[in-house]
């Protein structure tokens, strides 16, 4: 069982591991605009009019490993086929010149024995190539070119060998295979933690092997504009995050929240709830780490337009004790709840002195409100009294 501790069920769905969660009322779907990475995590980018194609000639075994696995089987076989032919040639031309093909008694020494025809001689070809060796056919010590020829087979076999065996091992063992068992929340989250406004999101393994040394990066892309009236169509800015166990690298043993803390230095100061109506914003997620039983660098990604941010919820807990030990409850792993939470941007909210400035604000006004209504209920008694 690949689940940890069994504690999900072999036929539970991935799509299911993030509920989907109805937007606020507030927010209407704007029509789906290009995302620059998709949800699965691959990069919406197309490359076109690339005229130096002979690059990628250059990068032959990293070209190979990036193809399809119909292109590269298909290039696996042709390898060895053409290579056999090819061979076959040579030695049936060999043969050709020497006179091997006529029958010229039994003192006439062949340079490879038993080549009577191209059939023969292909035969011959692949057992030099991969080392099969029948007995029936065989380099004699006639012919210099002969030699050279078995040599130089050898080599080119080996070479196959090794550059095919090397591409086919490398896609076997490419690192995306496990990120998709690490998994990201459906929807971004803001809302108030410690007194900060916070935009957070939820990662989690499925696997009972761990990620060493897991690290989380978040990019904002947005288009935007410089002083000078250039425009950027995909101005990528780093994020700052609070790690949710205080060290550089992520212990992914249980889901995490990761956390932003939107200040000053935050791209997101200025963004208030009204604004995620408007505003074409896509918050990418990357989790990077080694594979514990490979030692392979993999990455998972992940991305939130504006439709996917929801304004004052945060994430439901998923973990609880249970018999002595911890279970994760991975049906809540992308539920959320609604709590209060300030429409107005981070910039804004501490221009007005902050979160505790605001609740204590509405404490006030809140004791007020609670005095007014007593004293009137007060009066109305009183006026009920007889006289």
């Amino acid at each position: 069982m690949l689940s940890r501790k069994g504690l999900i069920p072999e036929d539970y769905l991935l799509t299911r591991l993030a509920e989907d969660v109805l937007q606020p009322k507030c927010f209407k779907v704007k029509p789906g605009k290009a995302r620059f990475v998709t949800k699965n995590g691959t990069c919406n980018v197309a490359h076109t009019n690339i005229r130096e194609q002979g690059r990628f000639l250059l990068d032959v075994f990293t070209t190979l490993v990036d193809l399809k696995w119909l292109h590269t089987l298909i290039i696996f076989t042709m390898s060895y086929l053409c290579s056999w032919l090819l061979f076959g040639m040579i030695w049936w031309l060999i043969a050709f010149a020497h006179g091997d093909l006529d029958q010229k008694g039994d003192d006439f020494v062949p340079c490879v024995t038993d080549i009577h025809s191209f059939s023969s001689a292909f035969l011959f070809s692949i057992e030099v190539q991969v080392t099969i060796g029948f007995g029936g056919r065989m380099v004699t010590e006639e012919c210099v070119s002969a030699i050279v020829v078995l040599i130089v087979q050898n080599i080119v076999g080996l070479l196959i060998n090794a550059i095919m065996l090397g591409c086919i091992f490398m896609k076997t063992a490419q690192a995306n295979r496990r990120a998709e068992t690490l998994i990201f929340s459906k929807h971004a989250v803001i809302s108030v933690r410690n007194n900060k406004l916070c935009f957070m999101i939820r990662i989690g393994d499925l696997r009972k092997s761990m990620i060493i040394s897991a690290t989380v990066r978040l990019q904002v892309v947005r288009r935007s504009s410089t002083e000078e009236g250039e425009v950027l169509p995909l101005d990528q800015i780093d994020i700052h995050m609070d790690n949710p166990v205080g060290t550089n690298g992520v212990f992914l043993v249980s889901p995490l929240i990761i956390c932003h803390v939107i200040d000053k230095d935050s791209p997101l100061y200025e963004l208030s709830a009204g604004d995620l109506q408007y505003d074409d914003i896509e918050v990418i997620a990357v989790l990077e780490g080694v594979v514990e039983t490979t030692g392979i660098t993999t990455q998972a990604r992940t991305s939130y337009v504006s439709e996917e941010i929801l304004w004052g919820q945060r994430f439901v807990p998923t973990v609880s004790a249970e018999d002595g030990m911890y279970a994760v409850d991975y049906s809540k792993f992308g539920n959320t709840t609604k709590v209060p939470t300030p429409c107005c941007s981070a910039k804004k909210l501490d221009e007005s002195g902050g979160i505790a400035r605001l609740k204590l604000n509405e404490g006030v006004t809140l004791r007020a409100t609670v005095r007014r209504r007593r004293g009137s209920a007060g009066v109305r008694r009183s006026k009920k009294q007889p006289e």
